[in-house]
């Protein structure tokens, strides 16, 4: 009796120890190694070994919580059957050759945390209903070829700490319900073709730590909401059209590190300086 206690233990353990993904989780990975031309990446997967022994994954609970292959040669676009990584929280793919529009699935999901697409060469637009991915906290799309305007469903994003859009060819405004996202701390969206004027309600945005708006088509005055901002330490509007006492703003904001002004606009706010002296003498 004792004997057979001790091999059911062993069997349990052995099970235990070897537990693989399901099927279709296994099956959505082979076609993300066939699409990205898997054979020739840094790293490559053995397709003959467990799901388990495969570079780049974080397995819990027999399912796949994270996908971590930056740096990592992958060329081609992203599968449709991505998507049946219905458990992934995290999914890394940066500084690689991926191109082609985003999957439609892509935004089903909804068990995301951390998109992290940055450094490829994606083209298209972000897709419509990005803001179904409601537990996203970090999206960070930069360095790609990304066009149209950013889409308005990001709003619903509301555990969004990280939204880092740069070096895309996007156009339009910035979405005005931005100012939903009440944890984001970065908001960065440099170089591209962006215009209009920065939304008051962005003031209300107490967690922010960046906002990056340089090398756009943004004018206007710059809001005194951004005052607000006590928690800002980097805040860069370089190359656009901003108007106002840059200088004044930056003395209201105490944690302030970072701080970017066009050659036009300083020597705007040194005047301002100069005058207000003058009226005090």
């Amino acid at each position: 009796m004792k004997t057979l206690k001790i091999t059911l233990i062993f069997c349990l353990i052995s099970i235990f120890s070897f537990a693989e993904v399901s099927k279709d989780q296994k099956a959505a990975l082979v076609d993300l190694y066939n699409a990205t031309n898997g054979d020739s990446w840094s790293q490559s997967w053995d397709l003959d070994q467990p799901v388990s022994k495969w570079h780049g994954l974080t397995i819990e609970d027999d399912n796949v919580v994270a996908i971590n292959l930056s740096f990592n040669g992958l060329k081609g676009n992203l599968p449709e059957s991505i998507s049946k990584l219905s458990h992934l929280k995290i999914l890394n793919l940066s500084f690689n050759k991926l191109s082609g529009e985003l999957p439609s699935s892509l935004v089903r999901m909804i068990s995301l945390e951390e998109l992290k697409l940055f450094s490829n060469i994606f083209s298209g637009r972000i897709p419509a209903d990005i803001g179904d991915l409601s537990n996203l906290k970090s999206l960070e799309l930069f360095n790609n070829d990304f066009s149209g305007e950013i889409p308005a469903s990001i709003g619903s994003l509301i555990h969004l700490e990280n939204l880092i859009l740069s070096s895309n060819q996007l156009i339009g405004t910035l979405p005005s319900n931005l100012s939903s996202l009440k944890s984001l701390k970065v908001l960065s969206v440099f170089d591209n073709q962006l215009l209009g004027i920065i939304p008051s309600s962005i003031g209300g945005l107490a967690n922010l730590e960046e906002l990056v708006l340089s090398n756009n088509a943004f004018y206007g005055d710059i809001p005194n909401e951004l005052a607000q901002l006590t928690n800002l330490k980097t805040l860069l509007l370089g190359q656009n059209q901003f108007k106002g006492n840059f200088a004044a703003l930056k003395d209201k904001l105490p944690n302030i590190v970072d701080f970017d002004l066009d050659e036009v606009n300083r020597k705007g706010a040194l005047a301002t300086l100069d005058a207000e002296e003058e009226d005090d003498n």
